[in-house]
This record gives C-alpha cells, structure tokens and sequence, in this order.
C-alpha cells in the first residue's frame, strides 16, 4: 500500500491563559492526497481541574466538539464546514488565544490517515496507562 504525507496537530486546552499550563484534548489529522480531514478528542476531565478547578469542562468540551464538526463538515457550523478540507484544518491550526489552541503542525507518513488518527489520540492525548 502506498504511504502519503499528512499533517496534524494537537488540540490544547489551556485554561488559564496567563499561566500556560495546558493538556493535549484532541488531533487533527489532514491528508490532501487521501481527501482526508479528521480529528479525535478527548478532555479528561480530572487532568483539567488539576490545573484549574474552575474551569468550565462543558464549555471547553463544546468548544472541542466544534472543531471536530468542522473536520466533519457539520452543517451546524456553517461557513467553515463548507471550506475545502485543506481550508478548514488551516483555519482549525490558525494559532489563537483562546481556552482551546492547535499546537504547531507536524507532518509524517500514513498508509491510512484515519487509523492515524486514532494512533495519535492514543499516544498524545490519551492518559498513559500505568
């Protein structure tokens, strides 16, 4: 089988701002040659109120939710769904100051970009089993 180059990112939650402190929520996974936008998330919960007990887990699990309809092409979230797929993980991987950020965008080597993406939610957003 043939291995074509994607892109990802992760998907950080950074619920307070001014101190930096953040946790890996979700991926996404872009693969022009496969036609191939996708992403996974993941916000656990616990993780998150260790760095801030006040902070609003269904805001920020709404606002994970909205990236992942966009990978999705939701009709719900409008204009951005209607993007061609390199379009809209540009603009999911724009950097911004908000509670949820992209991380920087790398690139490798897939044969399946979907399984590739459940590869990453496993090995950077995941709790590590122990």
């Amino acid at each position: 089988m043939t291995r074509d180059t994607f892109e990802y990112a992760v998907l950080r939650v950074v619920p307070r701002v001014e101190r930096g402190e953040s946790l890996n929520a979700g991926v996404l996974v872009y693969c022009r040659q496969r036609d191939y936008l996708g992403s996974r998330v993941h916000l656990d919960v616990d993780r998150l109120h260790a760095l801030d007990p006040t902070a609003d887990a269904e805001a920020i699990r709404r606002a994970l939710q909205v990236a992942a309809d966009v990978c999705a092409a939701d009709p719900g979230v409008g204009a951005a769904g209607r993007e061609a797929l390199g379009s809209r993980f540009r603009w999911l991987t724009a950097p911004r100051s908000t509670v949820v950020q992209p991380g920087p965008v790398h690139t490798g080597l897939t044969e399946d970009p979907d399984a590739e993406a459940d590869r990453l939610l496993r090995l950077l957003v995941l709790p590590v089993a122990g």
